[in-house]
């Protein structure tokens, strides 16, 4: 069949590419348009900033765990987030406020719109389940439910402005870990990792430790690294028992014939790659089984506990109750950033309502129980990283994926519903200001309204606090220059020292 407008030459001889003279001129004149099109760009600084990308992306594509250099020089090497999945209450923990005291049994005043989650019962304004007390030489007050994270106030700078996207938990969890309600992007430790590589190339960049009872209902896409290599995504920790399985091959199988094998899937693989450039997924297979290669020399080492002395364990709350899994994990999080891992996560809080810190049926009962498992573990900690020097290069961040409402679901009802209006996070270490609080909620704690945060200026003080200006973090993906904190995000400038 003849183009259209081309007259039909299957007798006309033909160059080598197959076309006659006349369809050559033909189509090579219908490419001036991109030609022109080209120069347009070139003029708007298209081109500089496709080349940008692909040239960071390209030096992440040689190693993407090898260890770079941030944007400006900074403190902070590593971060440790510990993410209270389901939700604590801030005028519980971290947002003290007397005036519920006052107005105890009466209802939220007019004016005050929420989004009525799950089509729960209104209560009425309700105090705070435990007493708050100042904690150091700042005065921070700090719920009972935290004594021992209360003994570090001068460390800790709190944000009780904070507010979100979402009521809802999986969608919240997602935006607190990403940025985005929606599924697709990469968390918070992917870009981390991304920006940085890590410093020790056999243990991975980005690890993950979930609670026993289970992980955020929102499940892996809390950690994944979205439209980047997959070699930038969180690698699961087991929470309890051994950390990481099957790192040992087979008995009958030595390390120098497990090195022969892998230089021959090494070498097909590569194959295969260089006929089809670009194909992320399988580099990122690639790289992974080099890594899990090299872990099995270095990872057992990291994760054993035995080697702490038993004045360490106790201190954590290791083989005590209610303390010892997230014990443990703190202290698996301080040994594997003390080794040069980028990004630890730690969740508190497994599987869907009471299992979590989603306390609606009781505050006390809730909150209780999962901060009496983590609190001394978190103290100790923070302790733990001061002593061995370690606090200045690590950001440790507390929070979850919303607060609580300052009233209860209903009358005599003891519980809490969601707030995304208006809740508390904590930073500490890297080069946080410490003994302070920033921002503030309304007199009931219920939105914030006084130095708002909303989570894009937490992820863009992050960043900055690991040496990265969020709007130059950027990943070049369908056309554009993508980010952490996309057109949003503010550096909040007064928590850094």
């Amino acid at each position: 069949m003849s183009r259209p407008g081309v007259p039909s030459a299957s007798t006309a001889s033909r160059f080598p590419c197959g076309l006659t003279r006349r369809e050559f001129v033909w189509e090579m004149g219908g490419g001036f348009t991109g030609t022109a099109l080209a120069a347009l760009l070139a003029q708007d600084g298209f081109r500089n900033s496709v080349q940008g990308a692909e040239s960071a992306e390209g030096q992440a594509a040689l190693n993407p765990l090898a260890s770079r250099q941030p944007h400006f020089p900074v403190k902070a090497k590593s971060v440790i987030f510990l993410m209270m999945n389901g939700a604590p209450s801030q005028v519980d923990t971290f947002d003290y406020k007397p005036v519920l005291e006052k107005f105890a049994g009466q209802p939220l005043p007019e004016g005050k719109k929420f989004i009525n989650s799950g089509g729960r019962k209104i209560g009425f304004l309700t105090p705070s389940f435990r007493p708050f007390r100042p904690g150091g030489q700042s005065g921070l007050m700090i719920s009972d439910f935290f004594p021992h994270v209360r003994e570090h106030a001068d460390h800790l700078a709190i944000i009780n402005s904070c507010h979100t996207d979402s009521h809802a938990h999986g969608s919240a969890l997602v935006a607190m870990n990403t940025g985005k309600t929606f599924i697709g992007r990469p968390s918070l430790g992917s870009w981390a990792v991304y920006g940085l590589g890590t410093e020790n190339q056999n243990l991975p960049g980005y690890v993950v430790i979930l609670d026993k009872r289970g992980g955020p209902i929102s499940g892996q896409p809390n950690w994944s690294s979205g439209f980047m290599s997959g070699a930038f995504q969180g690698t699961l920790f087991r929470p309890v028992g051994d950390p990481v399985l099957d790192l040992r091959g087979p008995a009958h199988l030595d390390r120098t014939a497990q090195r022969r094998q892998l230089d021959l899937l090494a070498e097909l693989n590569q194959r295969h790659l260089d006929e089809r450039p670009g194909g992320q997924e399988l580099a990122a297979r690639i790289n992974s089984y080099e890594l899990a290669f090299r872990m099995q020399s270095e990872a057992p080492e990291a994760v054993d506990l035995a080697q702490e002395t038993q004045a360490t364990l106790d201190a954590y709350g290791v083989g005590q109750s209610p303390t010892d899994e997230f014990g443990r994990n703190c202290l698996v999080a301080r040994r594997l950033v003390e080794r040069g891992v980028r990004f630890v996560q730690l969740y508190s809080g497994g599987g869907h309502l009471e299992e979590t810190w989603d306390a609606h049926q009781s505050i006390e009962t809730n909150h209780g129980q999962h901060a009496g498992e983590v609190d001394q573990p978190i103290g100790a900690l923070l302790t733990d990283l001061a002593q061995r020097g370690l606090l200045d290069s690590t950001l440790v961040v507390w929070g979850g994926e919303f607060g609580r409402m300052p009233f209860s679901e209903g009358k005599g009802e003891p519980g809490r519903n969601h707030n995304p209006y208006g809740f508390s996070m904590w930073l500490a270490g890297g080069n946080v200001r410490g003994g302070m609080k920033y921002g503030a909620t309304d007199d009931f704690g219920f939105e914030a309204v006084e130095n708002r945060a909303h989570l894009h200026d937490i992820h863009a003080t992050i960043l900055h606090l690991l040496g990265f200006d969020h709007r130059r973090l950027t990943y070049f993906h369908q056309g554009r220059q993508e980010s952490l904190t996309d057109v949003g995000g503010k550096v909040i400038d007064a928590v850094i020292a």
